[in-house]
């Protein structure tokens, strides 16, 4: 695996790669798990020559000890990628990444006006920053993102189409604990307490799919999960919303004419946990 610090030394190695190969792009913030190599094993499956890249982007965080409390397990995640057959690791610093303040910025509309855009104001701009700037400097045919960042995905795939970067943006599945835990790498700031009860926010996504599949609708749906979580003392809710999985417009009804997801965020301690599940059984969502 080669593993490149700067930019003009990755942009060099890459223009050789790219006159015969095909790339496949995974970009993280390292604490990598196995959701992240299932990306890896997928770009692996579909491309030539795999890079992945460890940036913990600043840009896209709205609390500072969110930020400074963010895992850092750079030496093994270097194992992990190489026992998985990544081709290339881009390793940058924020200089590297953010030589001087950046003054660009982004609105996605109604996409970051949800969800993760409403309660973590800026965040969607940071991402489409680094984002922008890793899809510039890598120029991959394919890259890959998970379906846990449901809205982070949407908003990629608006980006992708309004900038016309020649590349496909692929979603890849969830990839989850036996308790049905969706593996994050906040995940390692939860406490030997604490994360047992994290998998009850799979559990509320399990009860609310259940609700809406025997007809409950979602105004009832929305009271069954916050009683849910009205009886826990440990997990507080912060959202949780029914949504076209296209799209993300919240929905009042659902229909099997389209694909619809359950979106939900809550806080642990201070540990602060996503997830979502779709609502039908549908292939070729994205």
């Amino acid at each position: 695996m080669f593993i490149f610090e700067d930019i003009i030394d990755l942009k060099n190695h890459l223009k050789v790669e790219k006159q015969q190969y095909s790339i496949g792009f995974v970009p993280t913030m390292g604490a990598l798990h196995q959701g992240h190599l299932s990306l890896i094993d997928r770009a692996k499956a579909d491309n030539d020559v795999v890079v992945c890249s460890i940036f913990v982007n600043p840009t896209q965080f709205n609390n500072v000890e969110d930020l400074k409390n963010y895992p850092k397990t750079i030496k093994e995640d270097k194992k992990l990628l190489k026992a998985h057959h990544c081709d290339i690791l881009f390793l940058p610093n924020a200089h590297t990444m953010y030589p001087a303040p950046a003054q660009t910025s982004f609105s996605f509309g109604h996409l970051e006006q949800t969800m993760e855009g409403e309660h973590r104001a800026g965040h969607f701009n940071g991402v489409a920053l680094i984002v922008s700037k890793l899809f510039h400097l890598i120029k991959p045919h394919r890259a890959y993102f998970g379906q846990k960042d449901l809205q982070q995905f949407i908003i990629i795939r608006q980006l992708v189409q309004d900038l016309l970067f020649d590349l496909e943006v692929v979603c890849c599945p969830i990839v989850r604990e036996d308790d049905g835990l969706a593996m994050s790498s906040r995940n390692l700031r939860l406490t030997a307490s604490q994360r047992p009860i994290a998998s009850k926010l799979y559990e509320a996504l399990m009860l609310a799919r259940h609700s809406l599949l025997e007809g409950y609708g979602v105004s009832k749906t929305k009271q069954t999960i916050q009683n849910f979580f009205n009886d826990l003392n440990d997990l507080q809710l912060e959202y949780f919303e029914v949504v076209k999985s296209a799209t993300l417009e919240a929905v009042d009804s659902v229909s099997d004419t389209f694909q619809v997801s359950l979106c939900i965020a809550a806080f642990l301690g201070d540990v602060r946990l996503i997830d979502n599940v779709f609502l039908f059984d549908k292939k070729g969502i994205f």
